[in-house]
């Protein structure tokens, strides 16, 4: 007999204050650290602004460009076949590329040494939309592993 199929409960999160972007606050509740929500939007907004300034243009449009170059394609996920360990490359999908863009540029920036957190976001922001930094150095990484590992693909299925 088949087991009881739960449906996924997914949580709508309401858009940003100043930007009315989904993105944003998903941005902020990453930065977010012992609930301490306001803190985590004053220094993305700060972050934001200061990104929109170096770059003269707007810091939605600087955000969603940053994103949207360190998004992955592809990972590789290890897959134990045969007594084996495989690294299987595996598309990357939907909100998990958004999750590892932000995760990546989060960590990328918190690394960094010497500055306040949100002149470092703000320049890995700007990193990110031109394409350097080490956020897009981590999503080539993932792409080099998954391109050498490529003889695994037919692993995926199982």
């Amino acid at each position: 007999m088949p087991r009881k199929v739960t449906k996924s409960l997914k949580r709508i999160l309401p858009a940003d204050r100043v930007y009315d972007s989904v993105l944003v606050t998903k941005m902020i509740n990453k930065v977010m650290l012992d609930g301490k929500k306001r803190l985590a939007e004053n220094l993305v907004y700060k972050a934001l602004e200061q990104a929109g300034e170096k770059t003269k243009k707007e810091p939605l449009e600087v955000f969603e460009g940053a994103i949207k170059n360190v998004s992955p394609q592809v990972q590789v996920k290890s897959k134990r076949i045969g007594g084996a360990n495989y690294q299987v490359p595996i598309e990357v999908k939907g909100d998990r590329k958004v999750h590892y863009a932000m995760v990546w540029m989060l960590d990328s920036a918190r690394n960094k040494k010497g500055k306040s957190f949100d002149k470092k976001l703000a320049a890995e922001l700007v990193a990110a939309y031109n394409n350097e930094g080490d956020a897009v150095k981590k999503k080539q990484d993932t792409h080099q592993m998954a391109e050498a590992n490529k003889a695994f693909a037919h692993f995926a299925r199982y």
